[in-house]
Parts: structure tokens; C-alpha cells; sequence
């Protein structure tokens, strides 16, 4: 069968085709020629076609409710319109033609057959952001995000082995050597839960404790038992053990222990696709150690991104990592003995668990009130120079532990947080925009949690948030009057016009709403489910932020490739068509964000 001239099925969403569905598309399909100034489709209304863009440009718009048109985006070329139209029998936006326009015309009954029998093409049209860009990728890319989405109960899992308190050491390791595993769960009637035992464990008892092979196992047993359940994402519990420094977690189902899961267990799933970093951080006894461990996150981001990890995972593992290096540097600053009199806090990106690429450090002290210890300011300002030397650059506002400013006691810490209650704007509006993104990644972490109340307490201030949240409007969405992605001669930068909207924006209506997260997406979750968010929005802010994520993460590489600084400007012009509409679609929903910002705290452009 001759192919439709123009008509390309090898690009998205017509590659989601199957072979029988591209011949029915391609005996069904026909050619439409549109003078302009006409309407091909009306807002309110079903449209008979779904419109394949041949030559010439449509623009879609929308009549507000004092009768004026508000354009929303152009459509050129490949361009696919009036898919909702024939999937929902009512058009959401008018399109009409700007010049003579030729199109290829799906009639509406075949495009509905298309949906039904393709799945994945359905999904492209139904679930929007995320699944458009899911979708879109080569079939490396797929296989590795599916991989991506292994669920725990699908690994190969130890048996979990049960031992009663009172067995003893030689007990315990004949079993282990019995049953081949490298842990026992210990059941003791002393306590409500059990414990678990490692092979490790049994040996430091003999070599270091110099217990005898008669001792009970009950004492050496670790609580509470660190668990993930069958239903999370495999790479969650990767996570999870670079987080917490474990090499072994137990597996739940519901209320029973299926078994146990061990890093080399995880690894095997993932070692043919990526090269993860090695665990040497927890062993690391100095700074050149820790900077040589660290030295290959940049080379993980790289290979978990070109074999399509999903952003959330790559941000969340790089999170842990990144805490795991400034909980090793600041063990390594500060003497045991003092740990419980500091905690050091991470802010920024890094506060939010949204960092992928090193960035300026953003970080802080809350000390116990009379906490003295007059070796501290050396020890931070050894601190910064090690982060430094990792290859986290100083922060050029110089929110860091080495500036007396950002190392306060806790009743210093209620302090500054009045003086930010009192002066809106300035130096202060943004050091209370940073320090609410805070959380303890080292030292003692309840220091903290007055700090925290403190600045909950800040959401009751109306006058207060109204002013904080007017940042949101700072910076203008960068769409043109047509709905087109607008860029200068650097490009478009995607932090200020995409990514800090949402981010700050999602900060002030948590603090108003009392929510205590700091994770955009934890953020928006939870103003969905207090009624602020409408679930529409709530479900395309975090597919944004990934959207603009991964095309800031790849533009950034090529800058590195090109030995030029990463940066947040992306070229819509270099982008594939698929990933400028993805674009385009990310910013509506930052502008459509922006405005519920406007109402919600009356704010004024």
C-alpha cells in the first residue's frame, strides 16, 4: 500500500502504532485543503477530523468571559489537533487557520478505533506530560524505565530466616551456613517487633566485642528492622540503602516479612544498564577518599539518564548520595563528642531533594542554646574548603556554614525568623525562601524540629505570604502572545521561567496550608489532597518539573561535552518536535499555575 504523501508514521504518536493500525490509518486517511481564516474546529463542540498538519499554521485560542480571544498556541507542520475534540465530543480550544493550510484528515470514527486498539497511542493523548515523554523514547530508553519500575516483589529474594533471642552465636551462624543467607530476623518476647542479625554482626560480636561462640544473639540484634514493601519500585529500595548506609532491608507484604533484600541483589538488576557508584563513601576515612567516591556520581547521573531513568528516582539517589558525602565530611569535622550539640542542615534544591548536578552548597548550623565549642568556626570553614574540593563550588550569596550568619543557636534561629515576620522582601524574603526548604542531613537532627515549628508558624501571616509569594509572578512565563516558546539568543531560561514559578509557588501555599514537606512533589500531593490544588493541576505540576528537569539535565551535558559551564538555558530550536511540544505544554501548565498563585494570594502582575 503507497504511503499518504507527508504523512509520517515513524514519528510520534503514529509510531505507537501497530502494523495493523498504520495500514487502517493509511487506507482511511485523506487530504484536507483549508483557505484562511477558517475554523476548523470550535470550542464547545465535536469535530468530525482529527487533523494531521501538512503546510501552513493554525493557531488555537480561547474566548474569555468578556468575549476576547486569548491565543493559546500555534500548530505547525507534524502537528496533531482535535485529538480531544473526537475523543471527548467537545473541543476544549477553537483553531483556525492563519493562511492557506493543507492537513490530513483522520476521520473521527477511525481515530476512536486507533485509541482502542492501541493502547500506548491511547495513553499518549490521555495521560499528558509524563506519558507523552515515556513513551516517545527509543526502544533502549523504554526497556531501561521499565526497568526503572521492577517492583520489589519481583526481585530474587532471600528467605526470611527466623531465629528465637536466645540462640547463640554458633547457632545463629549454622544457620546462616545451613540456609545460605546473610541474615536472620530475631523474634525476642522483650520486644513488640523483631530485630535483625548479619553475617557482619555475628563477626564483630567475636573479633571486637570478644563475645564467646554462647552468647545469645537476642543483644546483637538491630532495631527497628529497616523494611520496604513488594508493591515499591525496586529502585526505591536502592535508595533507601544508599540512604541509610544499609546493605540489607526486609521485604513486607501487608503484614508478613516475604523475605529479605540484599544491594547485590539490587545491583543484579541494574548492573548491565548503568555503572552505579560504589558504596566506598561509608568506608571513606578521609577527604581525598570521599572526593575520589564522589567523583563518579556525575558518571552515574550521565548513564541513568541516557537509559531513561525517571527524574524523581535519578533526584532521590543523588539526594542520598549527596547527604551520605556531607554526612561523612562533617564526621570527619566535628569530634563525636560535640555531634549532639549541632545539626547541619541542606536548603535549596538539595533541602527539596531536587538536586541533580552538583550545584552551589546551600547549607546551615542550628546549635544547642549554649552550645560553645570555640574550634567551630575553623572546623566550618574546613567544612566549606572539603565540600569545595568534593566538587560542590561555594555558594555566591555565601549561604554556607562557614558564614556566621547561617550558624545560629536555636533561640538565634526563632530570632531571625521574627525579623523575617517583620521585613517583607529583599535579602530577607529570600533567606526565608531558602530556609524553608531546609532538612538535617547530619549531626542531631531534633535540634531542628523547633527550628521547624517556628517556621511552620510563619503561615498564619496573610500579609506575610503575600508578599513572599509575589516572586512567583517575578519572572514572566516565557510563551509569545502565539503560545510559542520564547528564547533569546542564549535560549530559554528554563529556571526562571519554569522551574522556580512552580517550586516557590508550591512553597508558599504549603506554608499557608501547614504542610511540613519539602519536596515539590510532596508539596503538591498533599495541596491536592487539602482542596487547594484541583487534581488536574496537582497531577501535571510534578510531570512539569520533570519535563524541564530532564531538558535542563540534557542540555547541560552537552554543555559539559562542548567544555562549556552547565547552565539553565535550553534551545527550543535544537529540540525534537515532540520534546518542544512537551515544552510548550510544560509552560501552560507553569502559567496556568501562576495565575491559581495570583488568585490565591491576590497578587497583582
Amino acid at each position: 500500500m503507497d504511503p499518504v504523501p507527508g504523512l509520517d508514521l515513524d514519528q510520534p504518536p503514529f509510531d505507537l502504532l501497530d502494523e495493523a493500525g498504520r495500514q487502517r490509518l493509511q487506507a482511511g486517511v485523506d487530504i484536507g485543503f483549508h483557505p484562511g481564516g477558517t475554523t476548523l474546529i470550535e470550542a464547545g463542540k465535536p469535530s468530525p477530523h482529527a487533523y494531521v498538519i501538512l503546510k501552513g499554521l493554525v493557531h488555537a485560542f480561547q474566548v474569555d468571559d468578556r468575549g476576547r480571544s486569548e491565543r493559546f498556541a500555534d500548530y505547525g507542520p507534524g502537528d496533531v489537533i482535535g485529538a480531544w475534540a473526537v475523543m471527548a465530543g467537545r473541543a476544549r480550544l477553537s483553531y483556525r487557520t492563519e493562511g492557506d493550510c493543507l492537513s490530513h484528515l483522520i476521520p473521527a470514527p477511525l481515530f476512536r478505533q486507533l485509541l482502542v486498539d492501541n493502547p500506548r497511542f491511547a495513553a499518549y493523548f490521555n495521560e499528558g506530560l509524563a506519558t507523552k515523554g515515556r513513551l516517545s523514547g527509543s526502544g533502549d530508553r523504554r526497556e531501561t524505565a521499565e526497568l526503572m519500575l521492577v517492583r520489589v516483589g519481583e526481585a530474587d529474594l532471600a528467605p526470611a530466616e527466623r531465629l528465637d533471642a536466645t540462640a547463640s552465636i554458633a547457632q545463629a551462624s549454622a544457620r546462616l551456613r545451613e540456609r545460605r543467607v546473610d541474615c536472620l530476623i530475631v523474634d525476642d518476647p522483650a520486644h513488640p517487633a523483631p530485630g535483625i542479625v548479619t553475617r557482619t554482626d555475628l563477626l564483630e560480636a567475636l573479633t571486637r566485642q570478644r563475645l564467646s561462640l554462647d552468647a545469645p544473639i537476642g543483644p546483637l540484634a538491630n532495631r527497628p528492622l529497616a523494611s520496604i514493601g513488594t508493591g515499591e519500585v525496586l529502585f526505591q529500595a536502592l535508595i533507601d540503602m544508599t540512604e541509610r548506609q544499609i546493605e540489607r532491608v526486609v521485604v513486607t507484604e501487608g503484614d508478613r516479612i516475604a523475605g529479605t533484600l540484599g544491594m547485590a541483589e539490587v545491583l543484579a538488576h541494574f548492573a548491565s544498564h548503568s555503572h552505579l557508584i560504589s558504596l566506598r563513601l561509608a568506608r571513606a576515612r578521609d577527604i581525598d577518599a570521599i572526593a575520589e567516591a564522589a567523583a563518579g556520581m556525575t558518571r552515574l547521573l550521565r548513564s541513568l539518564n541516557v537509559h531513561g531513568a525517571r527524574i524523581p528516582y535519578m533526584m532521590e539517589l543523588v539526594s542520598a548520595l549527596n547527604s551520605l558525602v556531607m554526612g561523612r565530611i562533617f564526621e570527619l569535622m566535628v569530634p563525636a563528642e560535640l555531634r549532639d550539640g549541632i545539626c547541619l542542615l541542606v536548603m535549596g534544591s538539595e533541602g527539596r531533594r531536587e538536586q541533580l548536578l552538583k550545584t552551589d552548597q546551600d547549607n546551615a548550623l542550628v546549635l544547642a542554646d549554649g552550645f560553645d565549642w570555640p574550634g567551630l568556626p575553623d572546623a566550618m570553614d574546613r567544612f566549606s574548603r572539603a565540600l569545595g574540593q568534593v566538587g560542590y563550588p561555594p555558594c555566591p550569596g555565601r549561604v554556607m556554614v562557614n558564614n556566621p550568619h547561617w550558624r545560629m543557636t536555636e533561640a538565634g534561629w526563632r530570632d531571625r525568623i521574627g525579623q523575617w515576620r517583620q521585613v517583607h522582601g529583599g535579602q530577607g524574603a529570600l533567606d526565608l525562601s531558602i530556609a524553608l526548604d531546609a532538612r538535617p542531613v547530619a549531626g542531631n537532627a531534633a535540634l531542628f524540629a523547633p527550628v521547624k515549628d517556628t517556621l511552620m508558624a510563619l503561615g498564619n501571616d496573610e500579609i506575610l505570604l503575600h508578599h513572599l509569594a509575589g516572586a512567583t509572578l517575578e519572572f514572566a512565563t516565557p510563551l509569545t502572545f502565539f503560545g510559542r516558546v520564547r528564547s533569546d539568543g542564549d535560549g530559554t531560561d528554563i529556571k526562571k521561567g519554569g522551574i522556580f514559578p512552580v517550586v516557590h509557588g508550591l512553597r508558599c501555599l504549603a506554608l499557608r496550608r501547614g504542610v511540613r514537606a519539602t519536596s515539590s512533589r510532596e508539596r503538591c500531593a498533599a495541596l491536592v489532597e487539602c482542596g487547594e490544588l484541583s487534581p488536574s493541576l496537582g497531577r501535571d505540576l510534578p510531570q512539569a518539573l520533570n519535563v524541564f528537569q530532564h531538558m535542563r539535565l540534557d542540555a547541560q551535558f552537552a554543555a559539559m561535552d562542548g567544555m562549556r559551564p552547565p547552565g539553565n538555558h535550553i534551545d527550543p530550536a535544537r529540540l525534537r518536535r515532540l520534546d518542544r511540544e512537551l515544552m510548550r505544554d510544560a509552560l501552560h501548565v507553569v502559567k496556568d499555575f501562576r495565575a491559581h498563585v495570583r488568585q490565591s494570594f491576590h497578587l497583582r502582575d
